[in-house]
This record gives structure tokens, sequence and C-alpha cells, in this order.
């Protein structure tokens, strides 16, 4: 049965995506490559689209082009808990370093055996201030007070320190559309080098390293930021909350010389683009930054430091798409979003992409 929803940001668009175009499992246990999966190709200046394989991204860029990736792995984020009564829960934990608050935010999920942790409705989670939920090995995460319906601020006592502690315990996030646990290698990208993420940031998960050799040969760039993700809400549907993120000198100049020479900047993400757009400084140039950053990218503020983005497919409703609409204008969104339907195309983190470029 597919659920009806609509873009909710003014695009014109009912969309239906059905449930089987979800992604259930990652591409090499579909019998594909990572670097297999399908990209459609979306060009702002024509509203023309483009049915490819990612494989080949090298030669739809230009030489001179720069990708800017992220560079944050993947933590396997997702802890078992229990409650004062004993009644299972599943902590998701939403940042490996404490926020600028000096306190986590974690998420209860409901535990249902064989399945992925299930939503708790507001009404209905046991989440509240002073709430003490045990963890393993004598840990424990004690509620503090409420930042959003879902997400909640908690202090952690661990026996050890946190990342150690979730390779020990934790599990990568899945939600209810992944048919199974994957392990947290699945959740990872050739450029995870900085550990941080609650979930993967998926859109770079199909480079493989021959694309990126492919890529160099061809005279295409490719420099790094990071922002560490945090826990997503497919069913809420909040707004973007605080992440951590930095952005190094190196990529800020190099973004600097590809746009002075006529190249072009495509993020690998929306994470990418939230990182580069909140290094701009006053006088519209990037810069290197560093700290947490709340910006919401919309239609109505557009971008400054982003020419394109390479990004996986969005729920119909998620906030997301009001920084795809800025980088591609709604029109071309919209088409990218019916084609990519009509055709087939697997949404979520193992899913195709979709790439908008500005010509």
């Amino acid at each position: 049965m597919t659920a009806r929803t609509d873009l909710g940001l003014d695009l014109g668009l009912d969309l239906d995506v059905p449930p089987e175009l979800s992604a259930r499992a990652p591409a090499e246990a579909r019998g594909e490559a990572r670097d297999g999966v399908r990209m459609l190709v979306g060009r702002r200046a024509t509203g023309g689209v483009e049915h490819r394989r990612f494989a080949e991204l090298p030669e739809v860029l230009r030489p001179g082009d720069l990708l800017v990736v992220n560079n944050s792995a993947t933590l396997p984020a997702a802890l078992p808990g229990w409650l004062p009564d004993g009644t299972p829960v599943a902590v998701h934990l939403s940042s490996a370093q404490p926020d600028r608050h000096g306190a986590h935010l974690v998420e209860l999920r409901r535990v249902v055996p064989g399945q992925a942790a299930a939503y708790y409705p507001p009404e209905e989670s046991p989440a509240r201030a002073g709430l003490r939920v045990t963890l393993p090995a004598g840990g424990a995460a004690e509620l503090t007070g409420a930042f959003t319906s879902r997400l909640w601020h908690a202090e952690l006592a661990l026996p050890t320190p946190l990342l150690p502690y979730l390779t020990l315990h934790g599990r990568a996030i899945r939600y209810g559309y992944v048919d199974r646990e994957w392990p947290i290698e699945a959740y990872q990208t050739v450029f995870a080098t900085v550990p941080g993420s609650s979930e993967m940031p998926s859109a770079a998960r199909p480079f493989s390293a021959e694309v990126v050799a492919r890529l160099a040969g061809r005279g295409v760039l490719v420099a790094p930021v990071t922002l560490h993700t945090g826990v997503a809400s497919p069913e809420a549907h909040e707004a973007p909350y605080a992440e951590r993120f930095h952005v190094p000198a190196a990529t800020a100049r190099l973004a600097g010389h590809v746009r002075a020479g006529g190249g072009r900047v495509i993020a690998v993400g929306t994470t990418v683009v939230r990182a580069l757009e909140s290094a701009v400084g006053p006088d519209g140039t990037l810069q290197e930054a560093d700290g947490w950053t709340e910006l919401v990218i919309t239609p109505e503020r557009g971008v400054r430091a982003v020419d394109g983005l390479l990004t996986g497919w969005h729920e119909p409703r998620a906030s997301h798409l009001l920084m795809l609409a800025a980088v591609a204008g709604r029109p071309l969104l919209t088409s990218c979003y019916r084609a990519a339907v009509r055709q087939r195309y697997l949404w979520h983190e193992f899913g195709d992409v979709n790439l908008l470029l500005p010509d």
C-alpha cells in the first residue's frame, strides 16, 4: 500500500514513493558494485534529466571541477538500553561529542523483535526528565530535558571513553525499510577518516577507489570537509538542528581557486552543503571554519559556495528538499523526482543518487 504525501515545500508536486522503491540492502548485497547504482543527472540551465550509472561520474563532470566530500566516519550509534522497569529500548545517540551545552542528544525507540527499532510517537514515549536508562556494561544515560518531541538531552555515565564503548556495544542505526542489520563497514564511505556521524553521509557511498582514480585522471579535484551527522527524523520530519563541522583552510582556498578559474564546486551530500555554506564569510568568500552550525538552507536564502550537488533521494516531506530546491531550483527538482519515481530509482542510504548540475 502506498502512502500519499506531498513535498510540502510549495514545489507544486504530489508524489507517491511506493515502499518497494526503498533500498533494503547495500548495493553489494543486491548483486551490484557500490559504483554500479543508478544516477539521475539534472541540469538547471536546460531542465533536462539524464539516466546514468554512478560509474559514469568522471565523464559527466568537467576537468577543473571540484568535488567536496564529507570525511566523517559513521559510528555504531545505536545502543541497547533498559528502562527502570526492565523494558528494553533502543538508544540512538546523536553526537559523538557533547553539544555546546555539554550534553548529548539521544532518541529512545521501541524494540520490536526481529525488526528495526520503531519510532515512539511523543504521546507514547517513555522519555521524561530524570529518566535513567541502563546501558551495557554498567553504563547509563540520564535524560535531563527535551530538545524536540523525540530528542532529549542526556548525560552519559560510561565505563570507558565513548568511541571504544560504541565499538564494543553499539550497532549501526537502521530504520524499518532496511531488511536486516548490516555491519558498520556497510555504512562507511571511502572518504571516512574522522569518526563522528550517527548516520552515514550516504551521498558518497557509491564512490569506489576506481572512480576516485578516474576522477583524478580526468582532472576533477576532490577536497574534504567534516560534518558529523545527527540522528535523522524519517517519521517526525523535523528541521535540521546543530551539527559539528570543520572546513579546512586548504579546502576553502581550493574552492575559491576553482571558481575563479571557471570550474564548478559540487557538494557530495547535503552535509557538505551545510558545512560550506556555514563557512561563507561576510564578503561572500569561503573561509576556514570550525564549530557548530544551525544553518537551515532554503530557496529564499539560496547558496553562495556551491554550484551543484550529488545527493540521495529524500522523503517527500524531508526538510532537506528545501536545500535541494535552493541548489537546483524548484522546476528541476520536481522533474528529477517525478522521473525517479517513474523510472523506479531506489531511495534511502543504500539507494541510487541524484546529481544536480547548473549546466
